[in-house]
């Protein structure tokens, strides 16, 4: 099976948090937060259609200013999703740039806040190219409990965590994964083709068998005969992100339940257990503690980031610490 997204670091893990999701099959890619984006080429940073930001400490949100500049001439939206009081801050960011020379005539870049609160999406905001981006409210989309985001392909879920304020994790969990048997469709005499992407999406919304597929050029087929020969089924990527939490239990059932079972977790790893008192001082997680919740929650991959300078001169201490407490023969640690 391919996954659907491919996820990476954007920095090293003494550097700005951030996950860069690219998917495999589209012309577009996900960040998870929004810190230094240097690491990134702009082609990379013009396929990214969504960011979804934990909190707007300044190393989760510099990277704006750069992303932003990037996409003020392309056509399509861009999508921001944040803690409560983010579309304020994205708007109050905005403000500080002049923007006389745009009119009528210009590409009418679209930017969209929004505000998470914890369960839903509850506020959202519209900034236009045309309208020297001036603030304009909308509604934001409505999705059930507990998701920042949904579409047809996947979901991203997410909770706040406590930090001092809230700070949001995140989870994109596809659907289904759905594949095409090349070789089956060869022998069907079935063309590859657009309808293949069709076929897929109404295995994703659970249409029935007889639905029909229309194949150009040939005769209909029903879904159920694509499923039972020619597609390959099964449960989709799960990829969950979870960073500047405090180690108190509240937090550790919230990012158990949201990395429960994924295939890869990105968590911070900003102290050593021998620390533990700056780790309370300072709300974040040990490495210890991250690669404990990682075995309990049943991931078969987990990346550390997120380290405290402390260790620079010693950078494998907080991996191997995180490591020996995930412990586990079925499952690894990535490399950072």
């Amino acid at each position: 099976m391919s996954w659907l997204v491919q996820p990476r670091l954007v920095n090293d893990p003494f550097s700005d948090p951030g996950v860069y999701l690219d998917f495999r099959y589209g012309r577009r890619a996900i960040l998870f937060d929004l810190g230094d984006v240097n690491a990134l080429s702009s082609r990379e940073l013009l396929r990214v259609s969504h960011v979804f930001v934990s909190h707007t400490h300044v190393d989760h949100m510099t990277g704006f200013d750069r992303l932003f500049r990037l996409c003020l001439h392309r056509p399509y939206p861009l999508t921001l999703i944040g803690p409560p009081g983010f579309a304020a801050q994205v708007e109050h960011r905005i403000r500080g740039f002049t923007w006389n020379l745009l009119d009528e005539n210009s590409v009418d870049f679209c930017l969209r806040a929004m505000d998470y609160d914890g369960t839903r999406l509850a506020k959202a905001a519209e900034f236009h190219a045309r309208q020297a981006f001036a603030r304009r409210e909308i509604e934001p989309p409505v999705f059930p409990e507990g998701l920042a985001w949904m579409e047809d392909e996947f979901r991203i879920e997410a909770v706040a965590l406590d930090h001092g304020i809230p700070s949001l994790a995140f989870a994109l969990r596809e659907v289904l994964q759905v594949n095409v048997w090349r070789g089956v469709l060869n022998e069907l005499d079935l063309p590859p083709g657009p309808w293949l992407n069709e076929a897929k999406r109404a295995v994703r919304l659970g249409l029935p068998d007889d639905h029909p597929v229309d194949i150009p050029g040939r005769t209909r087929i029903r879904l159920g005969d694509l499923k039972g020969s020619a597609l390959r089924i099964a449960p989709g990527q799960a990829v969950a992100y979870v960073t500047d939490a405090a180690p108190v239990p509240e937090n550790r059932a919230k990012i158990l339940q949201l990395a429960r079972e994924a295939d890869q977790l990105f968590i911070e790893a900003v102290f050593l257990e021998r620390d533990r008192p700056l780790a309370l001082a300072s709300l974040h997680l040990t490495a210890r503690e991250a690669g404990s919740i990682a075995h309990e929650a049943g991931v078969k991959f987990v990346t550390p980031f997120h380290h405290s300078a402390r260790y620079l001169s010693e950078p494998d201490v907080l991996r191997e610490e995180l490591f020996e407490s995930f412990r586990a023969t079925d499952r690894e640690v990535m490399p950072a």
